[in-house]
């Protein structure tokens, strides 16, 4: 990417792009650095036309063609979703592997080592002590909603060390068909969800009683006791039931409140990345700099998701060329494959992903969406492609196919073991996450100075040149680790603001 200055108008990716994001609203009439004058006014983030594009010739953004000019477009044009047609998504055949590793030498020296948290007897160590109430079915959710006031109200002030009681509610476990095949994603979203990091093995699952969602779908067998589960319809009315539920929490938070923080490795360390309410400078600012933080963390030992299959679609061949292997590009192609047809029988295609704001914000297709998506992930090789919800069995940097849903693909990160969540967005979002922190990245300072007490950090600077990428990326990795061993709380978490656990279930409901 070109140097940028403060008074930069324009931001040019790569020298074969024939179109430029502007930094600033550009008035109709200004004469831009290469000497083009600008047609008609432009606003901040959106592109124009740097030459003259003829129908029929690819638009070009980071060296990569977004689509064909549907008319002739002018130099100094303003460049709308509407002027391109969204070119063919690439093959998935013989797609070239391993051609583009990192080394871990090359990747950037992680400034710190060590962090503060929770160790596990298994997998990744805990950012929080937490106390997990988990439903089988939506029917029981009322009734641990209420018992998890009561327990906040009554039994937590004697447990100084957890750090608060969660729900686990979702939509799924009755009125399904719960043999299908893909109910394997939600039942599985479930079942690793109860051994979220965050829990340490703390937790009381709830039922109703004649769900298809049953225990043994769940647990193991000797999992499955009186001191782990408990079902509504076994007791006598709510007042029975409410206080069953508090003398288990009771016994849970005991053992809960003798966990303690602990200097950790990086190596424990399982974090993911997410992006949504994307804009033009997404791919510029935000998600390079999280890439970056990304690949300090790699380089430490840490485990680093990315997801969001419909906005990696197009970047197919880059991906593959970081897999270390066959197995790993095959993985790849077998969920990019599975997701084009999932897409196909709903009768839409990738395209279907960009939304209203990430238009208004200057993304014109999900190529362009795509290209900048990509970026959080930064350059480390891929070491693992997860099915939705799937547990890791490497440490590194792994794609976690997902729906790109920021509300299902959370709760499918979370169900992976993630212990903190960055998410970057260019127009804003209040989400959350009540199981793990969320870390809010925005690409503009204009964002930030309106949400000013809800996003986290900007990456603005860098659109000004007052920081560069690694600057961010590496002030992003200290966020990080603060956040993961509880120093800092993200305004989200301040504010409580917690999406609902909506899990993916492609699977037939009855």
């Amino acid at each position: 990417m070109q140097a940028m200055t403060k008074t930069q108008l324009v931001i040019q990716i790569h020298e074969t792009d024939n179109v430029a994001v502007a930094a600033q609203f550009l008035p109709q009439g200004v004469v831009l650095p290469c000497g083009v004058t600008v047609l008609e006014p432009i606003p901040q983030a959106h592109k124009v036309a740097l030459t003259k594009i003829p129908a029929g010739s690819p638009v070009i953004r980071y060296g990569v063609n977004l689509g064909l000019a549907n008319r002739d477009i002018p130099a100094g044009s303003w460049i709308t979703e509407t002027m391109l047609d969204v070119p063919e998504s690439p093959g998935l055949d013989a797609l070239s592997y391993g051609t583009n590793l990192v080394a871990a030498p090359q990747l950037p020296e992680p400034p710190v080592s060590t962090w503060m948290g929770y160790p596990n007897a298994e997998g990744p160590a805990g950012t929080r002590n937490l106390l997990g109430i988990i439903t089988t079915v939506q029917c029981a959710a009322g009734v641990a909603e209420v018992v998890a006031e009561r327990i906040r109200r009554e039994l937590l002030p004697q447990y100084p060390n957890v750090e608060d009681v969660v729900v686990v509610r979702h939509a799924y476990g009755c009125g399904v068909a719960i043999n299908a095949p893909l109910a394997e994603i939600p039942i599985r979203a479930v079942r690793n969800i109860i051994r979220h990091p965050n829990f340490g093995g703390q937790w009381i699952l709830v039922g109703l009683g004649c769900e298809k969602l049953t225990y043994d779908r769940l647990l193991a067998p000797d999992e499955i006791t009186p001191e782990n589960c408990l079902t509504l319809q076994d007791w006598p009315g709510h007042e029975a039931m409410e206080q069953a539920l508090m003398d288990l929490a009771r016994r849970k938070l005991e053992i809960l409140n003798r966990r303690q923080r602990q200097p950790l490795p990086l190596s424990a360390l399982r974090i993911g990345l997410q992006c949504g309410g994307s804009d033009a400078f997404s791919g510029v600012t935000a998600n390079p700099a999280a890439g970056y933080a990304a690949d300090m963390l790699v380089r430490g030992g840490a485990t680093v998701l990315f997801s969001e299959t419909t906005e990696v679609r197009d970047g197919a061949p880059l991906l593959a060329a970081r897999c270390i292997s066959a197995e790993v590009r095959d993985k790849l192609v077998e969920q990019l494959r599975w997701y084009d047809a999932y897409l196909q029988a709903g009768g839409v295609d990738r395209d279907a992903n960009p939304t209203p704001g990430n238009k208004k914000g200057g993304l014109a297709n999900i190529v362009e969406k795509a290209m900048g998506s990509i970026a959080k992930s930064g350059s480390s090789p891929i070491v693992e492609v997860l099915e939705p919800a799937q547990q890791p069995s490497r440490r590194g940097l792994i794609f976690a196919a997902t729906p790109a849903s920021d509300i299902v693909c959370g709760p499918s990160q979370l169900a992976s073991g993630i212990g903190l969540q960055v998410f970057m967005t260019g127009r804003g979002s209040p989400y959350g996450l009540d199981i793990c922190p969320v870390i809010k990245v925005c690409s503009r300072n204009e964002l930030k100075q309106r949400w000013f007490d809800m996003i986290d950090l900007s990456a603005g600077d860098i659109i000004t040149g007052e920081k560069t990428i690694p600057q961010v990326g590496e002030e992003l990795f200290r966020l990080i680790l603060d956040t993961a061993s509880g120093k800092k709380k993200p305004f989200s978490d301040q504010y409580h603001y917690h999406n609902d656990f909506c899990l993916f279930n492609p699977a037939p409901i009855t």
